[in-house]
């Protein structure tokens, strides 16, 4: 019988009919123990070593609560409050981290294409961060509230309407004649030629990858204006702050 001896090998000890020399003490690789049954033919006997993959977490090393399992699209295991342990809660939130990740996507590309307007001399357009001060002459500013809010109100209860009932929205009726253009494919994604007119991700239950490029994009655009003003601020706190350092 084989007695362990530490975790690299194992060690026979030597019967009456064999010889002390023919006995081995084999070091099998991988750091798996074989084990000798016969002095003049030995058989190893190999284990598999099967190393568990662990999810990439936004913190190294920090387990993940067992809510956030990993199948939604950019799950880190981020949730330092807890907010997601509700289920239905945590499908809203799904659900507000899209519309707002898609409105941040949506305002840098304005920001960029309004400066390459301005820079290039096309249009006299303001700077993006000085043009909620601008005044437009084509409406007053009462009435761009009532029409953003009109608007704004009923793609939003829309939105709403289809994430309490899926797919409701889509019904023959719903939506001005235009059901058929827009295509809903699950909640959250709507699809057809007006909104997806490049046909990418098709199969939305499948399109996991294409959920976690745009997610990331969108997160990325959500800190890009943060970044933008906390440099702001460093430049206006340096340029306040350097009259007393010159002295």
């Amino acid at each position: 019988m084989a007695v362990p001896v530490g975790r690299g090998f194992l060690v026979q000890p030597c019967s009456s009919s064999s010889s002390i020399f023919h006995n081995k003490i084999y070091k099998p690789s991988l750091g798996a123990a074989s084990t000798l049954w016969s002095t003049s033919a030995p058989r190893r006997y190999g284990q598999i070593a099967v190393q568990a993959q662990q999810r990439p977490t936004w913190l190294p090393g920090l387990d993940p609560p067992p809510y956030l399992d990993g199948t939604l699209a950019g799950d880190y295991g981020f949730d330092p409050l807890g907010l997601g342990e509700d289920p239905e809660s945590l499908k809203w939130y799904v659900q507000a981290e899209l519309v707002h990740a898609r409105f941040a996507m949506a305002g840098v590309a304005g920001i960029l294409f309004t400066d390459l307007l301005r820079v290039t001399g096309i249009s006299n357009l303001p700077v993006w961060y000085e043009a909620g001060a601008v005044k437009f002459d084509f409406a007053s500013t009462g009435t761009l509230i009532v029409v953003q809010l009109l608007l704004m109100g009923f793609v939003e209860t829309k939105r709403y309407m289809d994430f309490i009932s899926p797919g409701s929205q889509a019904k023959e009726g719903s939506f001005f004649g235009l059901e058929a253009a827009l295509e809903g494919l699950e909640p959250g994604y709507p699809g057809g030629p007006l909104l997806n007119p490049l046909g990418l991700a098709k199969d939305i239950k499948n399109a996991h990858e294409w959920k976690l490029k745009e997610i990331k994009n969108g997160l990325f655009c959500l800190v890009l204006p943060s970044m933008i003003i906390i440099s702001f601020f460093f430049r206006f706190l340096l340029q306040v702050l350097r009259p007393s350092i010159s002295c």
